[in-house]
């Protein structure tokens, strides 16, 4: 239930607000939203008046916000955002609607995106709009509707989706191995690639290969594009999700560093806050993930 009209600010009113936050004086907030400086005094005034809270402090003919003022203009922000991109969303998508999605860039790019076209098709009124995460990531200040989500289910708040198991080959290129190692510890000599993210894989991996290997140390990528480019051009042993690593060993730029199935670091989710369950284009777009996961299992 909204809440009553009286606690309902006016949007001229939060645009002020928001603007003398952001540019810390009436006179920049005036000429951003193409006011006067006595209408962002009013909507201010008002807007007080309303609220029945001092979020203004006037000294010496300037504007400035007190602590209430600052954390409401915080807020008011998040909210302007969101309802500009709702307004955005309904222009481009009067029929279905669109899923901003923010998506980790191996598996959005390499394993989301080539499967994208069988939803356009299925649901041609409905937008997937992409947008590339490191983590952590937080829903918060954001305009993302759901993610995808690696490691384990430890994201307070939110609704999991489990989508696949990630699993990793480990990959390096011609020039720096002739032939696969027949030992895992034989990895050890190489120099090993390492994602920020996630800089203990390469110990799990050893472990699940009865490998004691601790603190390895190690050229840091903050993207599996980045290191993916740094061992095919022979800086080193990288430990890549199958779907990537497959790809680029069938094209002749990486080789298996060591022979054998792969490993299970962790898995794949799609998660949303517990708000957008019902958001038509997320139930369509989680319908559809199933589908192409249980196609993918058989």
């Amino acid at each position: 239930m909204i809440a009553p009209r009286r606690f309902l600010p006016s949007i001229p009113s939060l645009l002020a607000l928001e603007a003398l936050d952001r540019l810390g004086s009436a006179s920049a907030a005036a000429e951003d939203l193409s006011l006067t400086q006595s209408a962002i005094s009013r909507q201010l005034k008002q807007l007080e008046e309303q609220m029945e809270v001092d979020l203004i402090c006037r000294e010496q003919m300037r504007l400035q916000l007190t602590p209430a003022g600052i954390g409401f203009a915080k807020e008011a922000r998040t909210i302007l955002t969101h309802l500009a991109q709702a307004s955005v969303n309904l222009r481009a998508n009067p029929d279905g609607g669109s899923l901003n999605l923010s998506i980790l860039a191996s598996f959005g790019l390499h394993w989301l995106a080539p499967r994208l076209k069988d939803f356009v098709g299925s649901f041609p009124g409905v937008t997937v709009n992409l947008q590339t995460h490191k983590l952590p990531f937080s829903f918060e200040g954001g305009t993302a509707q759901a993610a995808i989500h690696y490691g384990s289910r430890d994201w307070a708040g939110v609704d999991y989706l489990p989508l696949m198991p990630k699993h990793v080959l480990p990959v390096c290129a011609p020039s720096l191995m002739s032939n696969a190692a027949e030992e895992a510890d034989e990895l050890l000599q190489f120099p090993l690639l390492h994602l920020e993210t996630h800089p203990d894989s390469w110990e799990q991996w050893f472990a699940r290969h009865d490998v004691s290997a601790q603190r390895l140390k190690g050229m840091l990528f903050d993207q599996s594009s980045a290191m993916t480019q740094a061992a095919v051009h022979g800086l080193g042993i990288a430990l890549l999700p199958d779907f990537l690593a497959e790809t680029e060993i069938a094209a002749g730029r990486l080789i298996l560093a060591l022979e054998g199935p792969p490993e299970t670091l962790g898995e794949y989710f799609l998660v949303w806050p517990p708000e957008q369950a019902d958001y038509y284009p997320l139930i369509k777009f989680r319908e559809w993930l199933q589908v192409q996961i249980q196609e993918g299992a058989t």
